[in-house]
């Protein structure tokens, strides 16, 4: 049996920490909150799975982490703490695409899609924009992530001979967009859960999909909005 695993998704307003042995959910924790509290409860958040489970962190056999894309802070404060903990214990990193969670998510929540469905989990990007990509039904990836603008435009480009699933924070903002446009199942309160976390976590570790530990980083979605001091007037 495959030791302990920790997975970790810090990447939308929720913080989510799961603790799973052979496939299984010994532990988890969730909260999500407008405020981002992810760097006051995420090692809160581990100590209590561990405790609840009786495993000490010695037993681990790795951690997963969402890499994103999704909030610039609460990526840097999930990866800082995986690799705190991988590098401290010298047992494996695994970064899971926050997208790729919530496809892990959805099929783990045993949704009936239709045949031949298109899947485009959605995180929250601001406004009308999320970071999405387009997967296949078991999972597969049809595009890399990237940004999109959820608009008329968007809606005319969808394909009229697949179903459009859309799932996760970013659709649910626009529910009544989604709601009006032929084609599009909108399948709401889908989130990076515990569920998604170890069925993606196990299925890294099985095939020894580990990451480097000095090199891995977020992956943001886009280039973070950073602007200049203004100078003081001489």
């Amino acid at each position: 049996m495959v030791a302990p695993l920790l997975a970790i998704e810090t990447a939308t307003r929720r913080c989510s920490v799961a603790l799973a042995e052979g496939g299984a959910v010994l532990a988890h924790r969730e909260e999500e909150s407008e405020r981002l509290t992810h760097a006051e409860r995420l090692n809160v958040f581990i100590d209590e799975v561990l405790r609840e489970a009786g495993v000490d962190i010695t037993a681990l056999a790795g951690v997963a982490v969402g890499v994103g894309p999704g909030s610039y802070t609460g990526l840097r404060i999930g990866l800082s703490a995986a690799k705190g903990l991988c590098y401290a214990l010298g047992i494996p990193l695994m970064g899971m695409g926050s997208l790729d969670v919530l496809v892990h998510e959805l099929r783990a929540q045993g949704v009936v899609l239709p045949a031949g469905a298109r899947l485009m989990p959605m995180i929250d990007a601001r406004r009308m924009e999320v970071f999405t990509q387009v997967s296949a039904p078991g999972g597969d990836r049809e595009t890399a992530p990237h940004p999109l603008v959820l608009d008329e435009a968007w809606a005319a480009s969808l394909p009229k001979d697949r179903t459009t699933v859309v799932f996760g924070d970013g659709a649910d903002k626009a529910a009544g967009l989604l709601a009006g446009i032929p084609g599009v199942l909108h399948v709401s309160g889908v989130r990076p859960a515990h569920r998604g976390m170890v069925s993606l976590s196990f299925e890294l570790f099985a095939r020894g999909a580990f990451s480097d530990l000095a090199y891995l980083v977020p992956d943001y979605g886009k280039p973070a909005n950073v602007t200049q001091p203004k100078r003081a007037a001489s």
